[in-house]
């Protein structure tokens, strides 16, 4: 295992008003990451997301449990840990008046690499990056997508075992994103081991290999998303209408015997979790209209990654 984490905690003091009080940020983390996958993390937020991840980067000590991240201890060998990771912020660290290719340059001399190496990793990591023909320009010249890049190649320069990518496609356009998902399969596919958070449930599905749930400061479920979605058994139906019919809506269909599990939607409607889509969309019609309730629309759906995440945390993190 590339990371392995036993109960991992950390707590602050946060003062509310006169009063002093102690918030447990994360409860005792059990994580297991194999060499050479993408893992993804997802959370709603105060979760622990952040926290955890601060932690296994080494920008925050633990207060309790252990860890092994890239076959160094977290908690007695924090700078050996530093040595074999790489981390790449959400805020980006580009800096405007200077080019991609003296940021990589200066990275690499900070993790001790002579000049003429520090040179050839910068030349190689434009290249692989798509960074080229931008490379003696002012980073404050780039579009958001290739500042990203420019990011990425930086908490990769010392050829890390392993790279925390905290939110990598947040505020990028779409063929941006598409690009960087390219990119983070290639490191896959050169070894290396990539853990990834992200509020993109499609980016989660689509990118990783295993993904961890967490909520409340505790890991509430941990798989492949496949295995995942295959835990919520039958069909999700998802039922419009207005704010103010969503309570009597709810009184009416929670009791029925063919609603396995029933969810309010803060914009108004309800999502319904049934056995059968096609046999209980009948009766949820029949139910709603001999009440003379409003109904707006009804939707199909297999179970996807917000159903997961919804089913384990009481919220979509699309809603969070």
């Amino acid at each position: 295992m590339i990371i392995e984490t036993r109960g991992l905690r950390k707590s602050f003091r946060s003062r509310a008003g006169r009063e002093a009080k102690t918030v447990e940020a994360v409860r005792g983390v059990d994580l297991l990451v194999e060499q050479g996958e993408i893992f993804g993390f997802l959370g709603p937020n105060g979760a622990g997301k952040t926290t955890t991840l601060r932690m296994l980067a080494t920008l925050i000590p633990p207060d309790g449990g252990e860890a092994t991240v890239a076959g160094a201890d977290l908690r007695r060998n924090p700078d050996e840990v530093r040595r074999r990771i790489g981390y790449v912020a959400q805020g980006g660290s580009t800096w405007d008046e200077v080019s991609a290719r003296e940021e990589l340059v200066l990275q690499a001399r900070m993790y001790g690499i002579g000049k003429a190496e520090a040179q050839r990793r910068a030349d190689r990591a434009l290249a692989a990056f798509q960074l080229t023909e931008y490379a003696d320009r002012k980073c404050k010249t780039y579009s958001g997508g290739q500042r990203r890049r420019v990011d990425i190649a930086l908490g990769i320069i010392h050829e890390p075992k392993i790279v925390f990518l905290d939110e990598p496609t947040t505020g990028l356009d779409p063929q941006s994103r598409a690009h960087m998902w390219d990119e983070i399969r290639r490191l896959r596919a050169e070894g290396m081991t990539v853990f990834i958070t992200t509020h993109y449930l499609d980016e989660a599905d689509a990118l990783c290999d295993r993904i961890a749930i967490m909520d409340h400061g505790e890991v509430v479920a941990e798989g492949s998303p496949d295995e995942l979605k295959r835990e919520i058994a039958g069909d999700v139906v998802t039922v419009g209408m207005p704010v103010g019919e969503t309570p009597k809506a709810a009184e009416l269909l929670d009791s029925q015997p063919y609603v396995n599990k029933l969810e309010t939607i803060e914009s108004g409607g309800l999502r319904l979790f049934v056995d059968t889509g096609a046999t209980a969309i009948p009766q949820i019609l029949r139910t709603l209209d001999g009440s003379g309730v409003e109904l707006a629309s009804i939707e199909l759906h297999r179970p996807s990654l917000d159903d997961v995440f919804l089913t384990k945390t009481g919220r979509s993190l699309r809603e969070s």
